[in-house]
């Protein structure tokens, strides 16, 4: 949600968007269509294949095509049970017919000479997959079945060879019921803890976001009323590099706009600190020593791990008499847009925070009605790729300098898309006559 106040600053800080998880459980409802579909494309292929190659046996046609066809209703019920994800609680049903499915095509393509049983390994690995060490017990009695209705529908005795052979196929499925059963409570158990963590990740980045919008100023009650800012932050994601700022000084107010290379929670942990050490900088003087004493803050020395990470900086000092002194750390995004309709843009070679180790202070003189429009680079992206990107959001400042209006449209075109970097503005404008107002 944005954050909105009235008066003379209009703060606005969005966190993205995150669509609920719900492609694991969509998953998980498909995952019983898809067992049943490969069960039953291997029911009928052996049906058809009996019969028309001449090296398969077909016994008992009826029991072979009652065996097929039965995989088809289950195809069908389990359909219903994806359209229908309150009936999920019969789902077994199907396997259970499947074990009766298989012993019919057995029984139809040769009983014991049959190629066909391993089939039944098919249900057995669907049922065994579930948790709960009762679906190890299931399998067992449905291989029993399949095994056996060939003997109960020919109506036939069983003998000494098919009782041994019986309990070797059941030995062996329980072993492979037992074994699947187990790779997938494991699993279960991995993807829990997996789900643990990523929930508790999600609580912690959740705080960090809070905390950090929390330090983004929302009302310039403060500052001097010659000056109006204005200003938006859209991150990509819900802690970002990029901030801004304003607290007042002895003569006027100071504004940041700071672009931390990078994304996430660590980006979003040096701004904090580059904001924190400028604002503690306010009784420092220049703009230039508040910057060096934020980069001392952050220097943590040649034997500490390096994070390879820099901060662009556009820091500005403006007295309500309309002098503005600036330093740019590297940023070069800063447009002044004159009352006149003349503009320049506020840059400097000075390197960025962590890079460089010295700053300079420069000055401007601001005229009543002149605006300051400091972005990160994520706006460029906003108009285009290419170096024509700059000139392009050049005449678009430059058509309509209202804060208001800049702030506004800006906002539009990054909430318009996916950004692939932080899109944030801050406009200021010099208005003395609202001071002599209050005054």
């Amino acid at each position: 949600m944005a954050q909105t106040t009235s008066g003379p600053a209009v703060a606005q800080v969005t966190a993205p968007d995150r669509a609920a998880p719900l492609a694991v459980r969509s998953s998980a409802r498909t995952t019983p269509l898809t067992n049943q579909v490969v069960i039953a494309a291997v029911s009928v292929v052996a049906a058809v294949c009996s019969v028309l190659l001449p090296w398969l046996t077909v016994t008992n046609a009826p029991s072979m095509w009652a065996g097929a066809g039965l995989t088809l209703v289950g195809l069908a019920f389990t359909g219903l049970l994806v359209a229908r994800p309150e009936l999920a609680r019969f789902e077994l049903l199907v396997p259970a017919l499947d074990f009766v499915a298989i012993g019919l095509l057995r029984f139809g393509t040769g009983d014991a000479r049959s190629p066909f049983l391993a089939a039944v390994l098919l249900p057995v690995i669907w049922i065994a997959a579930r948790p709960g060490r009762q679906h190890v017990v299931y399998p067992l009695i449905g291989t029993a079945v399949t095994f056996l209705l060939p003997t109960v529908v020919g109506q036939t005795e069983l003998g000494s060879a098919e009782i041994v052979r019986l309990v070797v196929v059941l030995v062996v499925f329980i072993g492979v019921a037992g074994v699947t059963n187990e790779l997938a409570r494991q699993a279960a158990v991995r993807l829990q803890a997996m789900q643990d963590l990523r929930q508790q990740a999600e609580a912690e980045i959740s705080q960090a976001a809070l905390v950090q919008r929390s330090l983004l100023p929302v009302t310039a009650v403060d500052i001097p009323a010659a000056l109006t800012v204005r200003a938006v932050c859209l991150p990509t994601r819900s802690v970002g590099g990029d901030f801004y700022d304003w607290f007042p000084i002895t003569d006027g107010a100071a504004f940041t706009l700071g672009d931390v290379m990078g994304k996430g929670v660590g980006a979003g942990m040096i701004a904090a600190v580059v904001r924190s050490v400028l604002r503690s900088s306010v009784r420092v003087g220049a703009p230039n020593e508040a910057v060096g004493r934020t980069a001392t803050g952050l220097d943590v020395g040649l034997d500490a791990p390096t994070t390879e990470q820099f901060t662009t900086c556009f820091h500005l000092h403006v007295s309500v008499d309309g002098v503005a002194r600036w330093v740019d750390a590297g940023h070069g995004l800063t447009l002044l847009l004159r009352a006149d309709g003349g503009h320049e843009w506020l840059r400097s070679s000075d390197l960025p925070i962590g890079v460089g180790s010295a700053w300079t202070t420069h000055e401007t003189t601001l005229s009543p009605g002149d605006v300051i429009l400091s972005v990160s680079d994520g706006v460029l992206d906003l108009f285009g790729d290419g170096l024509e990107a700059l000139d392009r959001f050049e005449a678009f400042a430059v058509a309509d300098p209202d804060p208001d209006h800049l702030v506004e449209r800006l906002e539009e075109r990054g909430r318009a898309g996916h950004n692939e970097d932080d899109v944030t503005v801050l406009a200021i404008r010099y208005d003395p006559e609202l001071e002599a107002a209050r005054s």
